[in-house]
């Protein structure tokens, strides 16, 4: 039944129109497709206009299969961008046909990384054996003072294009060549966050050294922080580095990295949509957020910052029928164990290194060019006089 002379829904009414559960109701909602209002002012109880439900149902198609609408929008000719890395499906996603979330505690970051960039967990003994070359190494000791009061993400800024200038390797942009590139990338940055701590046992392992080195339980979940992150198909920043890679600007691995480390992700609006919940490609929530607070209650389940980041879970569920995203899990993380400031950017640019250079290598063996159109929206012609 239709409610009040304007036409609103109960949240149940839209779901059954639409013909999908609450969960993805809610999840329309926080993306801005379906506009929410609270019902005679109370905040638990919320009507849904008609005319926004029978629009969405009228171009349900298009969001249901997002690749028609993007049909050749990335490129003349081809109707999608092809990636044989990362594949999400409502409620999970996967790295080359291997679950994710499984990966997160079954897996080393190397492991993952090895399996991102070249299709096999193996070649992870062959990327990470081999040593820096010793003239980076000795511009990175020079730099390392000059890092001290800086964030880990304005340390990564700082130091990854000054190391570049030693390795002359990063031109090389045959695949392996890149993967053997990403791997120097992934344990100088690991090394950076850790405030110069030596690489000896692994890159979790390296990060939880510098940052809490009295707390090994840590570690496990460091790497199932960074795993989580590592890749999340083509948002801004992997088009981004994938745009880099085709434009060959600049032609050197490490340069696009430094580029993409000013980027970041993009923070959200402001609005009924809370930072840290709602995720766009998960309508029955975000998988990564999820588990990784899983994780962190399980091994500090009396810890302030994880019975805080339980009660705004419940609240905002409750609320705006929203689940935390990655984000809010990196947060959490972050304060659970008491990491410096800036942290939780960190562990994310660190974790999504990975997936860029994945992206890289990709661009790189495409041989295809990434041509955006524009759909013109100004005035018409002017005729002649």
């Amino acid at each position: 039944m239709f409610m009040g002379k304007n036409r609103y829904l109960t949240a149940q009414e839209a779901a059954t129109e639409l013909g999908i559960s609450l969960d993805t109701l809610y999840a329309y909602v926080s993306r801005g497709l379906i506009r929410s209002e609270a019902s005679d002012g109370q905040k638990r109880s919320r009507w849904y206009p008609l005319e926004d439900v029978q629009r969405l149902k009228k171009h349900k198609g298009e969001y249901r299969h997002p690749d028609k609408v993007a049909a050749g929008a990335m490129q003349a000719g081809t109707a999608v961008m092809e990636s044989a890395i990362t594949m999400i499906t409502d409620d999970r996603f996967y790295y080359r046909g291997h679950d994710a979330l499984t990966l997160a505690t079954t897996h080393s970051v190397e492991q993952v990384a090895a399996l991102i960039w070249t299709g096999d967990f193996s070649a992870e003994q062959s990327l990470f054996s081999r040593t820096s070359p010793e003239s980076m190494l000795a511009r990175y000791h020079k730099i390392c003072p000059y890092l001290a009061g800086l964030t880990p993400l304005e340390a990564f800024q700082v130091c990854l294009p000054l190391v570049a200038l030693d390795d002359i390797a990063a031109y090389d942009l045959r695949p392996e060549a890149v993967a053997q590139t990403g791997a120097r990338i992934l344990q100088l940055l690991a090394r950076v966050a850790a405030g110069g701590q030596h690489i000896t046992q692994g890159i979790a392992q390296t990060v939880q050294q510098g940052w809490v080195p009295h707390d090994e339980p840590a570690t496990a979940l460091l790497a199932a922080a960074l795993i989580l992150c590592a890749d999340q198909e083509l948002n801004v920043t992997t088009f981004t580095a994938r745009f880099l890679r085709e434009t060959d600007a600049p032609a050197n691995v490490r340069s696009s990295m430094t580029s993409l480390l000013k980027r970041g992700e993009p923070i959200p609006g402001f609005g009924e949509v809370v930072p840290g919940f709602g995720a766009v490609f998960y309508p029955v929530g975000d998988p990564r957020g999820k588990l990784l607070l899983e994780l962190t209650a399980q091994v500090y389940p009396h810890s302030p910052a994880v019975l805080l980041a339980q009660r705004i879970t419940e609240e905002t569920n409750d609320l705006l029928g929203e689940r935390p995203t990655i984000f809010f899990g990196l947060v959490t993380l972050a304060r659970a164990l008491n990491l410096p400031p800036g942290g939780a950017i960190a562990l994310f640019a660190l974790g999504r290194t990975i997936g860029w250079i994945g992206h890289g290598i990709e661009q790189y063996q495409a041989n295809q060019v990434i041509r955006p159109r524009a759909r013109y929206i100004g005035p018409p012609p002017l005729e002649k006089v």
